[in-house]
């Protein structure tokens, strides 16, 4: 599936967007909302773009390519910023729930839809795997990853779950993880059993907690006073930090009291916009 960039219109209003400017995408991805940026800062506006992920960098090279002398790639996480940038930007953009791509594509073992290994990694060069995780951790470590990073209310007969199956043989794919998980968990309403438990391993891989309180206090060193912070959330935990760090930086000043949501519209359209929460804040 292509990844559509959410809240594209309210991204590009809360920039405060103009000719020449710089901005950086912290969250490049396949560049959705860097070629609107771009688009809207011509004729020399300019992006920094950063991913973990070197695949999303090469094909968002591909699909951008008609930019080519206003996007500077970084293959880093969005926590180094502060790093990479000798001077200060007008504005910081960060897009924090995973894409689509990596959804879909079941070698990266992101999701229970589709069979593959447990990887979970955005940075492929790193060691730690969800599959190391699910083997080798306690039975008490594993119940509060999942009570904490998933919310699990199962969390312990999961953890005791998984620790009975691993001692009869490895658990190494998705499909493996999720037959455990549903010989425990009953399906209620919508929401697969193995949904919470996969996204506290996918954070708990990816450090993305740890990653986003860096990566908000790296941009807020590198924006010029009145430049714009935007961060688009997914869950409850990313929202609570971003809110919680907006609200107590000195340096910021919040421009949104409540989240910005996606319309209905958008949500027909595209449905994974769905939980989406857009929160704006200004550089004093």
């Amino acid at each position: 599936m292509e990844h559509i960039p959410v809240l594209l219109t309210e991204v590009l209003e809360a920039l405060n967007l103009r000719p020449n400017i710089t901005v950086v995408d912290a969250t490049l991805g396949l560049g959705g909302h860097t070629r609107k940026i771009l688009d809207s800062t011509k004729p020399s506006g300019k992006v920094i773009g950063f991913d973990r992920d070197a695949r999303n960098i090469d094909l968002a090279k591909e699909k951008l390519s008609d930019f080519e002398g206003r996007i500077v790639y970084v293959n880093d996480s969005f926590s180094t910023i502060k790093d990479h940038i000798d001077e200060l930007v007008d504005a910081v953009l960060f897009d924090i729930g995973f894409s689509s791509l990596h959804v879909d594509d079941p070698k990266r073992g992101f999701s229970f839809m589709n069979n593959g290994p447990l990887d979970m990694r955005y940075d492929q060069s790193q060691e730690l795997t969800a599959e190391q995780i699910v083997n080798s951790w306690s039975k008490d470590d594993l119940a509060k990853l999942f009570r904490q990073l998933g919310e699990e209310g199962f969390a312990h007969q999961i953890a005791k779950a998984i620790f009975d199956s691993r001692r009869k043989e490895r658990i190494t794919t998705t499909e493996q993880l999720a037959g455990v998980i549903t010989s425990v968990v009953r399906r209620t309403g919508k929401q697969h059993p193995a949904t919470k438990v996969f996204q506290a391993l996918r954070i708990a891989v990816n450090d993305e907690l740890g990653e986003v309180e860096k990566g908000l206090q790296s941009a807020v060193e590198v924006l010029k006073p009145g430049g714009r912070l935007a961060i688009i959330s997914f869950h409850s935990l990313e929202d609570r930090i971003v809110k919680n760090f907006l609200k107590d930086c000195q340096d910021l000043e919040v421009v949104t009291k409540k989240p910005i949501r996606p319309n209905n519209e958008e949500i027909k359209l595209n449905p994974r916009a769905r939980s989406a929460k857009l929160r704006i804040a200004q550089k004093r």
